[in-house]
């Protein structure tokens, strides 16, 4: 009777072991069907930068014209942080916007936003705002007189973020029609707010980079040399990442990135993200005639889903006034 209880006890004990090791294969291959690459939000969860160099711009915001700007500061996890803000159309109604991300190493804003431009390389974006969609230009931790030292492309996107709950809450904005643009630097950031968040409608990154390694330690506030720390900043890296509509461009001509786009295009297999080589522009040019592009894309962008989309013969067709 013993021995009878013995062997019974050891068979419960090894259909015991048999299930879990059922359940652990299948987890496993539930795992494996899911995906087991994790997003950059996940990956950069619970790190914290190390800075090599505190670095902070102190120096005034500059006052925008006020017949075509506001002056505002929006709560970032910095602290507040200095932005201009398109003046609203006054019609009661909510209009689309875009938080749009200026080029540059500084964090801070100037006047490229209304200072007149060669159309050949006008940077300010401002056929959204001529367009009529709110457009609004933020500054960063350690830009002007921010609180807070620059990340170089970690904590700033934390920023970018924030900028668009800031805009969200204006009560001229449709809070479901906030997109998302950045040229060069800017473009880099916007890349990396798209793996970061799925909140903005479209983004549109021009001229990015794959790796922010490229930009030089000159313009790196952090160790360089901690593979972490990089990896957490290389947009090629989170491409996966991407939920909402995203698209990427660059003129093929000199200068420009256009061997970055080359780069993040064949790294990328998610079909949220679309690669837009432009003839006949570089990194420069390129800006004036695709932001009015994009702003009569955006406005006609008012559906349930976005619909924005381009053909190569559009893009072919694009000229510089």
């Amino acid at each position: 009777m013993k021995r009878a209880l013995i062997v019974l006890i050891g068979f419960l004990l090894l259909l015991a072991g048999l299930n879990r090791l059922r359940v652990k294969q299948s987890s496993a291959q539930t795992s494996s069907q899911a995906g087991t690459k994790p997003s950059l939000t996940e990956a950069r969860h619970g790190f914290t930068t190390k800075l090599v160099r505190q670095v902070a711009q102190n120096k005034p915001v500059p006052s925008p014209p006020r017949q075509l700007f506001r002056s505002v500061r929006y709560d970032s996890p910095a602290g507040r942080l200095a932005a201009y803000v398109s003046q609203p159309p006054k019609d009661g109604r909510r209009h689309p916007a875009i938080v749009w991300v200026i080029g540059g190493f500084g964090n801070d804003l100037g006047t490229t936003p209304w200072r007149e431009a060669s159309p050949d390389d006008d940077q300010s974006a401002s056929a959204f705002r001529k367009a009529g969609i709110v457009t609004m230009y933020p500054s960063f931790r350690g830009g002007n007189d921010n609180p807070g030292y620059q990340e170089g492309f970690f904590g700033e996107v934390d920023d970018v973020l924030a900028a668009a709950d800031y805009l969200a809450k204006q009560d001229f904005v449709d809070p479901g029609r906030i997109y998302l643009g950045g040229h060069s630097t800017g473009g880099t950031l916007a890349l990396l707010a798209a793996e970061s968040s799925g909140r903005f409608r479209a983004v549109f990154a021009f001229g990015p980079v794959e790796d922010v390694a490229g930009y030089g330690p000159k313009n790196l506030f952090f160790d360089t040399s901690n593979r972490q720390e990089l990896a957490l900043r290389s947009p090629k890296l989170w491409l996966h990442s991407i939920k909402n509509p995203t698209f990427v461009f660059e003129g093929t001509e000199s200068p420009g990135n256009l061997s970055s786009l080359r780069s993040l295009e064949r790294a990328s297999s998610n079909p949220m993200v679309q690669f837009y080589p432009v003839p006949g522009f570089d990194h420069f040019s390129i800006l004036s005639p695709m932001t009015r592009l994009l702003a009569t894309k955006v406005l006609n962008d008012s559906g349930p889903a976005t619909n924005i989309a381009f053909t190569k013969e559009e893009l072919a067709g694009l000229k510089v006034r």
